[in-house]
């Protein structure tokens, strides 16, 4: 399944049309204790590049944008009761939502993992 990178620090899994998406541990770090996390509901069209969650820290509010369009398909209802998650695992149960990919070519200008690396290295 491949994974690609936003420079927002989102990451998404896609298999099919189906992604995950989530930010990546260099954001969560960035952020610090996560306090609340606010998902998008299932049945929600978000667009490329356009505001898709709300993540709060002790240091800060921050907007999570969606790395493609699509249909989301299920919003992470765990980080309803335990926003730190997202600090504890980002890049797994962490995940924010998931939704089914409307135009996959979207996916062509995201970063692969090793572009990423790079990328937050340069920072």
């Amino acid at each position: 399944m491949p994974r690609y990178f936003t420079e927002d620090h989102e990451w998404i899994d896609v298999d099919g049309d189906a992604a995950t998406i989530g930010i990546t541990d260099y954001a969560q770090e960035q952020l610090g204790d996560i306090v609340f996390v606010e998902v998008p509901a299932a049945g929600d069209s978000l667009a490329k590049g356009k505001e898709a969650a709300v993540v709060e820290s002790v240091k800060a509010a921050s907007d999570v944008y969606s790395p493609v369009s699509g249909i989301v398909t299920e919003g992470n209802a765990a980080l309803e009761d335990d926003p730190a998650l997202v600090n504890t695992a980002p890049e797994t149960d962490g995940w924010f939502y998931k939704l089914t990919v409307s135009d996959a070519a979207e996916l062509e200008g995201l970063m692969d993992e090793a572009a990423y690396k790079d990328f937050v290295a340069s920072l």
